[in-house]
């Protein structure tokens, strides 16, 4: 009985282990935006918006590479960025919309936003799904380069 009971408290960690990730599923993604977006007016910085999943590797990917990646540093010091929760394409819709809808072809998906808000640039279907296989380098040349 107690190695029954030792059992199904571990099932139970493994499956809450397995919703943290990269993307809060409780999180406020509007608010976090908004906030997002005051600190990048106030550090006169561009926004970038990534939109995806815990579940989705290629979301986990790019994740790790703009967090800690070769050039992540880099990044945090010259972009504002916010992670958008998408589910399993049932969260958060409303909010790609808003942002030019870079989910449309797939995640992970971005919106580039000027540091007034204004969107500079949407990702097209599949343009970061190579996440994995990118270098951080080549993350921040590819945000650099919709800022110039």
């Amino acid at each position: 009985m107690k190695k029954n009971f030792i059992l199904i408290a571990l099932f139970i960690m493994i499956l809450g282990c397995s919703k943290s990730g990269p993307y809060s599923e409780s999180a406020n993604a509007r608010a976090d935006i908004q906030q997002a977006l005051a600190q990048a007016q106030e550090n006169q910085q561009p926004l970038v918006i990534i939109f995806g999943a815990n579940w989705c590797s290629e979301c986990q990917a790019l994740s790790m590479e703009l967090t800690t990646g070769p050039d992540a540093e880099k990044i945090a010091n010259e972009f504002q960025l916010v992670k958008v929760n998408v589910g399993n394409f049932d969260t958060n819709l409303d909010v790609a919309h808003d942002y030019g809808n870079p989910i449309s072809g797939g995640i992970p998906g971005a919106a580039l936003l000027s540091s007034a808000g204004n969107i500079v640039y949407v990702t097209k279907p599949g343009e970061l799904a190579s996440a994995r296989h990118n270098k951080a380098e080549g993350l921040y040349r590819f945000l650099k380069k919709h800022f110039i």
